[in-house]
């Protein structure tokens, strides 16, 4: 990778799991009554055809991992699993209201954190089992969890088979002790080793192992460790990202280690290009960006037949326009607007109890924001997007401006009406997503809020 380029390109950006990004949501022209209109537009407009997602937020953890972005309340006390489980029920109802009596048709569903391995099987059962009481599940539905290898038992994994689960990614993020020991995060790869074999042995058709590269300590010796450790479990997907830095976002949680000690941007972005090689290498296929997958594997398979998607969840092997995020902070998406719950577990509960659904702040998108969206969309799971003239959008002209100077360092390939972007440029993802970002073009931050893209 040329140095010069990483030097010129590896500036603050979005990650792009949503268009506009979460700060430059409107709240001035958000309200939850718009919101609750735009589920039941989108709802109506796609329940029977494609169903609908369900992200449950579980947020409790038993320890701080230092790297950790995500909301989450640590705590080893494990009587606030039914009370918490008990009020996303509650809310689940209130969207339940909104639907007149018609059962929703669940195409995907995804448990994420926190830890959702915190709770116990049967609480995990209790959950999903008086969800589906009012709801159908789709034929062809895509159940997924996360995983803790440190507290996953055989049970879990045995009970949510059983709910219809088939897809479980494991947070492995790294094998050398003294990354584990800087992010608080000691996990034995034999604890990895049993969860996976056991998914298998129980019958989950897609294991996913999440490595990070870019954490504390990293240089390409352990990061090669951990890829070849990890290809002795041969997990049918891996994540593998950039170890996103915040905290003046996240406060001290990532401040568990000293600064220095993190690779700089040309050295991660090494990391990142020998760990692609190796992983090709091994038989993995790039999908999209940060996500790796065997040929058999249904992300790679979307990715060929035109169905991948990108959300809040990550990328998906399917799409629903309708998204409803369950959970303290879980952020819902009915593709006209955006909504996010409140991050306190008490105010959320106490909201939830009250009868009041627990959105705190969202975007209605305009005409202009549904038109960029399915743009970055497009570069973000396709690496290319194309317009012609009806719906060209008045500013394309500028956005190819920002784009010309990375066709002439070999990123993009540039016709009249479309972009592509080529192999040398897949490292540069995000920075063509931020072209077409006019939200953050007219209103540039005056302080950092995003990580580093490279």
């Amino acid at each position: 990778m040329n140095t010069s380029l990483i030097n010129k390109y590896n500036i603050p950006g979005p990650r792009y799991t949503s268009y506009p990004t979460v700060p430059f949501w409107d709240q001035a022209t958000f309200s939850a009554e718009q919101w609750k209109e735009s589920v039941i537009r989108s709802f109506h407009e796609t329940n029977d055809s494609e169903g609908i997602s369900i992200y449950m937020h579980l947020p409790f953890c038993e320890q701080l991992c230092t790297f950790c972005a995500c909301h989450k309340r640590i705590t080893k006390r494990h009587d606030v699993e039914t009370p918490y489980l008990e009020t996303v029920l509650k809310e689940w109802d209130l969207y339940l209201e909104l639907f007149d009596g018609k059962k929703p048709k669940i195409k995907e569903l995804h448990l994420g954190g926190g830890t959702p391995t915190f709770f116990s099987p049967w609480n995990l059962k209790m959950l999903l089992e008086k969800l589906f009481e009012k709801a159908e599940i789709a034929e062809d539905h895509e159940f997924s969890f996360e995983g803790h290898p440190n507290n996953t038992s055989k049970m879990h994994l045995q009970v949510l088979y059983d709910l219809g689960f088939r897809r479980v990614s494991f947070g492995v993020q790294d094998y050398d002790l003294q990354v584990q020991k800087a992010i608080n995060r000691i996990q034995p790869f034999e604890n990895v080793k049993n969860v996976t074999e056991w998914a298998r042995e129980i019958g989950y058709t897609s294991v996913s192992h999440d490595l990070i590269f870019g954490l504390p300590f990293h240089n390409w010796e352990k990061v090669e460790h951990t890829i070849r450790k990890t290809m002795e479990l041969k997990p049918d997907r891996i994540a593998f990202y950039s170890y996103a830095h915040v905290p003046w976002i996240k406060g001290n949680g990532q401040r568990g280690f000293d600064e220095n000690d993190l690779p700089s941007g040309e050295e991660k972005r090494v990391l990142y290009e020998n760990g692609k090689l190796l992983l090709e290498e091994l038989g993995y296929l790039e999908v999209g960006m940060d996500h790796f997958s065997l040929e058999h594997d249904d992300l790679y398979q979307s990715l060929l037949n035109g169905k991948i998607h990108r959300n809040f969840m990550g990328y998906s092997s399917s799409k629903t326009q309708l998204m409803i995020g369950l959970g303290m902070s879980a952020i819902s998406d009915s593709w006209y607007a955006f909504a996010q719950n409140e991050k306190s577990v008490e105010e959320y509960e106490k909201l939830v109890n009250d009868g009041i659904l627990p959105v705190v702040k969202g975007h209605i998108l305009n005409k202009e924001d549904l038109t960029i969206r399915q743009h970055i969309l497009n570069i973000m799971c396709r690496l290319e997007t194309s317009w012609n003239v009806d719906d060209a959008f008045p500013e394309i002209e500028n956005v190819m401006r920002h784009l010309q100077e990375m066709r002439e360092d070999g990123l993009v390939e540039i016709s009249d009406h479309s972009i592509k972007i080529t192999e040398k440029g897949r490292a540069f993802t995000r920075n063509v997503a931020m072209a077409f970002d006019l939200r953050l073009i007219r209103n540039k931050p005056e302080t950092r809020i995003f990580s580093m893209t490279i």
